[in-house]
């Protein structure tokens, strides 16, 4: 909807697929981003710190930079969110990269995975 280039480099904001079943991302924190999500459709079992929500359509949370979250799909129904990212320092080229590693068929190169988040600055850590 919005990359940096929009924004001057304020935020950047898009929708958010989740395929049923889909555990994404490994768990993370953003070195310089703030997020927000607000949930559309389906729902999401969001980790913020440490609390666990299902987030559902009207749904919405703010997610502080250093805040380690990630989220599931664990229904059987595709799940959409609005995610917006501030300053806009993790775009297009983040998700491309990634959609490259996962697509490329078999089971992902997660060294691949843990190299682009962190290249983009998102840490990954390990779930406790």
């Amino acid at each position: 909807m919005f990359d940096g280039d929009d924004t001057d480099g304020t935020l950047v904001q898009f929708e958010l697929i989740v395929p049923p079943g889909v555990k994404v991302p490994a768990p993370h924190f953003h070195i310089e981003v703030d997020e927000t999500l607000y949930m559309l459709e389906g729902t999401v079992t969001q980790l913020i710190g440490t609390e666990t929500r299902e987030l559902n359509p009207g749904d919405h949370c703010f997610i502080k930079r250093g805040t380690i979250h990630g989220f599931n799909n664990l229904h059987d129904k595709t799940a959409r969110a609005l995610c917006t990212l501030s300053p806009a320092s993790i775009g297009p080229a983040y998700f491309r990269e990634i959609a490259g590693v996962i697509n490329a068929g078999g089971p992902p190169d997660m060294q691949k995975v843990m190299a682009i988040m962190k290249r983009h600055g998102l840490e990954p850590v390990k779930p406790a």
